[in-house]
């Protein structure tokens, strides 16, 4: 059974930005939400357990249409409400200290409890920053995990698109209402992730995309993940504010490191020195979670994870000598490279490349990132 099984008195504390424990305080003193709700402002005032605001807004002859609206809302195909206790409620949000009393969500719901990854970072990301977002998001959902970002512009985007590219999917965290899309260079992104993944919100409909909600916003993308992966990061960020609330959750936090001078590295260098993982590629983020996805992963997934692994160990223990190794891997570094280029540097047909790539790619030596793109590992 739910904690709370009556969705238009939670609705009502919802709009009125009443918190869980708020809430858990009110139905122990009143035996149920609904008398809380239609209780006067002057016994409500007398318990002390919510703010004058609160007090307020949930007295204000708006409220019922507010709820009116949003119980309409909910009942739209796709669309749906879930209080903290539901079966669909995720289970890692729900250990938080601080977790919604209420989740707005959009698309398939049902991907809030899959084993998840966050990746954030800078609004403001490089060319090769977004490459490498996009490629670590789509390397972790073809292993079957889910993708959860906020939305923003920068690696937060490409992190989705990555997703959206596996069989994990994604998940967008956003701090705004459902009923609008934020930014709105992203409203093309937000309705294939709608369509495909889901989004979720914590905020009552209609709630405008102020600064200080996406603070809020992030505890509740590293408290949905087994662990947040950082990606160009500036010294004061709210990718860091994010690691900071995975730390405090229990969470593992994952940095890629950059070049010295550039300033959107430093926030990863800063978690780095304090502890955070450094990882180059998607398989190191697999193998440091392996003991707790063992556990939260489906049947399915823990399959693809093992034959990663097992693909992987075995390519370990039997490498071709350098010799045998083909002549293409002279043009490939560790910066991706495409197959126009290595026409060009080759002077190879591109079915010669093809095979000699793939030669590569099962001793190791090279990975396949998206695009048509490869890049040397050693």
């Amino acid at each position: 059974m739910p904690i709370f099984s009556d969705l238009p008195s939670l609705l009502a504390l919802h709009v009125s930005h009443i918190s869980l424990k708020q809430a858990q305080a009110l139905q122990a003193h009143f035996g149920q939400l609904s008398v809380a709700v239609l209780a006067s402002k002057e016994t409500l005032s007398a318990t002390g357990i919510l703010t004058p605001q609160q007090l307020n807004r949930l007295v204000d002859t708006e409220r019922s249409k507010q709820v009116e609206n949003a119980m309409h809302w909910g009942e739209q195909a796709g669309q749906n409400w879930l209080a903290f206790g539901d079966d669909a409620y995720p289970n890692l949000l729900q250990s938080i200290d601080d977790a919604p009393l209420l989740l707005a969500t959009r698309g398939r719901f049902e991907l809030l409890q899959d084993p998840q990854i966050a990746i954030v970072g800078s609004r403001h990301a490089s060319k090769q920053g977004s490459i490498i977002a996009q490629d670590f998001a789509q390397h972790l959902s073809n292993q079957g995990l889910t993708i959860t970002s906020g939305l923003a512009l920068g690696i937060d985007t490409a992190a989705h698109q990555g997703g959206l590219k596996g069989i994990g999917k994604t998940i967008a965290v956003v701090a705004t209402g459902l009923d609008r899309i934020y930014p709105a260079a992203n409203q093309t992104l937000g309705r294939q992730i709608a369509e495909e993944g889901v989004m979720v919100s914590e905020f009552p409909l209609g709630t405008k995309p102020l600064s200080y909600h996406f603070p809020k916003r992030n505890r509740i993308i590293s408290g949905l993940s087994v662990g947040t992966l950082v990606i160009e990061a500036a010294l004061k960020s709210g990718s860091l504010i994010t690691a900071k609330t995975a730390l405090n959750q229990g969470r593992e936090v994952f940095a890629v490191p950059g070049s010295i001078n550039n300033p959107q590295a430093k926030g990863c260098h800063q978690l780095i020195k304090q502890g955070a993982k450094l990882v180059e590629s998607g398989q190191d983020i697999l193998e440091e979670l392996s003991a707790q996805l063992q556990h939260s992963l489906t049947p399915q997934t823990m399959d693809l994870f093992e034959n990663a692994s097992n693909q992987k160990q075995a390519l370990e223990n039997y490498p071709p000598p350098l010799s045998a190794q083909p002549a293409i891997l002279e043009h490939v570094g560790y910066d991706a490279i495409g197959m126009d280029e290595l026409v060009v540097l080759s002077k190879q047909p591109v079915y010669e490349i093809q095979s000699q790539l793939m030669l590569l790619e099962l001793s190791g030596t090279i990975e396949a990132l998206s695009a048509g793109r490869w890049r040397r590992l050693n």
